[in-house]
């Protein structure tokens, strides 16, 4: 089970990668919106950013090779590429609250047909609070999803958040092991069903209203 769990997550990153261009500044969330940089083309020129005060972030390093004073947000163990700085939380915050990120990739518990998502409120458990989370998703131009379709069993996709709100209509594009969902005034739209779903497996596994274009990939 582990190893599918481990391929659904580097699917779900490989298809992220896909969505980044030349020349982006992109900041990666907790968990697996790390594994994004792992999977962007050599030849692609993408500045990744962290919040907790780095730029230039590289792929994660090889085992016995960390630094453990290079780490991202989440405390994983990271690695700086050339030319890439070290600075504080003020400049760090300076850049994503000055529209200068052009892609957050993060998590979610749940987003709706809205784009609202919600994101670090985890019932019955505690939490230090929503982090970088509420400022990077409305400071950032295009912001991503990138989650498993259904957590236990239970729908992650909904007519409407339940649990509070990181931020309200934010999400852009919904990916998972299942497919790609974009966010549009008229709800949800089905852009891309992956190799290992279905029109119907998405349907039976999402609560929101999705809607099915005739070009659908």
């Amino acid at each position: 089970m582990e190893a599918d769990k481990n391929l659904t997550r580097d699917y779900i990153a490989k298809r992220v990668a896909q969505e980044l261009k030349d020349g982006y500044v992109v900041n990666l969330g907790i968990g697996l919106p790390t594994l994004v940089s792992n999977f962007v083309p050599k030849d692609m020129d993408v500045i990744f950013q962290s919040e907790n005060g780095m730029i230039g972030v590289g792929p994660a390093p090889e085992k016995g090779r960390e630094d453990k004073d290079i780490v991202n947000a989440g405390g994983m163990a990271a690695s700086i590429l050339p030319g890439g700085q070290f600075f504080d939380s003020a400049t760090s915050f300076s850049i994503i609250r000055g529209g200068h990120v052009d892609v957050t990739v993060l998590g979610a518990l749940e987003v709706d047909e809205k784009g609202n998502l919600a994101n670090w409120m985890i019932p019955g458990k505690k939490v230090p609070g929503m982090g970088g989370a509420m400022d990077l998703v409305v400071g950032a131009k295009t912001v991503i999803v990138a989650m498993e379709h259904t957590s236990g069993g239970a729908k992650k996709i909904l007519k409407k958040c339940s649990l509070p709100l990181t931020a309200v209509g934010v999400v852009n594009l919904i990916i998972t092991e299942k497919g790609v969902l974009k966010v549009t005034p008229a709800g949800l739209e089905l852009v891309e069903v992956s190799p290992y779903s279905s029109i119907e497996d998405i349907k039976a596994n999402t609560e929101a209203e999705i809607i099915i274009p005739p070009n659908l990939a």
